[in-house]
């Protein structure tokens, strides 16, 4: 029996790669960096959710033989002008305290009437320092006022998706999974990939 083909993911999230993980199902073997202790953090010096993909999925390839996947996603809130955005990850003031984060955003919204916001992921795949393809997907939605639910991560507790009454936070991953943005990419992607293999 053949194995799976190898999909390397440009990430150390392993919250990413759980999720992406799940979608694929075993269409792919699905790695990530923490499979490669060579390879060195990219910095995400990108002003867009692309230009960040595409420096992690570029870099990434440079060093590692197959293809290379990157995720550059975040949170764009109407009111805040598109904030958090880029920097989704880091809004409360340290990388990956999503906590603070969601704190923040809470404060920033406080007295805020427009709620729309929504979740928005780039992907890029690449081989041998190559782009091959980019992707993207984005789910609508709105923020609350206060965190519900403890499944999920980042801002899942504080947004609740267009024809649903629940966060991300209460659906859970099954639910999430089939509509969220970071699907709706990486099934743009599988097809992609199918089609090319």
């Amino acid at each position: 029996m053949t194995p799976p083909p190898r999909l390397i993911l440009a990430t150390r999230n392993a919250h990413k790669t759980a999720e992406i993980r799940a979608m694929i199902g075993g269409r792919f073997e699905v790695l990530d960096v923490t499979s490669f202790p060579e390879c060195p953090e990219i910095a995400e010096t990108g002003t867009t959710f692309l230009e960040n993909a595409r420096l992690k999925a570029l870099g990434i390839s440079r060093l590692l033989g197959g293809r290379v996947l990157s995720d550059d996603s975040g949170l764009e809130v109407d009111a805040l002008g598109g904030a958090p955005g880029v920097g989704s990850s880091s809004y409360g003031g340290r990388e990956g305290d999503h906590a603070r984060n969601n704190a923040r955003l809470l404060e920033e919204m406080r007295g805020v009437t427009d709620r729309r916001a929504r979740f928005r992921c780039t992907m890029v795949l690449a081989a041998g320092g190559r782009e091959l393809a980019h992707f993207s997907g984005t789910v609508e939605g709105r923020i609350i006022d206060e965190a519900r639910g403890a499944l999920g991560f980042g801002y899942d507790p504080l947004f609740i998706p267009d024809g649903y009454a629940a966060t991300f936070a209460e659906l859970g991953e099954d639910v999430k999974n089939t509509l969220s943005h970071r699907s709706r990419a990486l099934a743009q992607a599988v097809a992609w990939l199918e089609q090319a293999t």
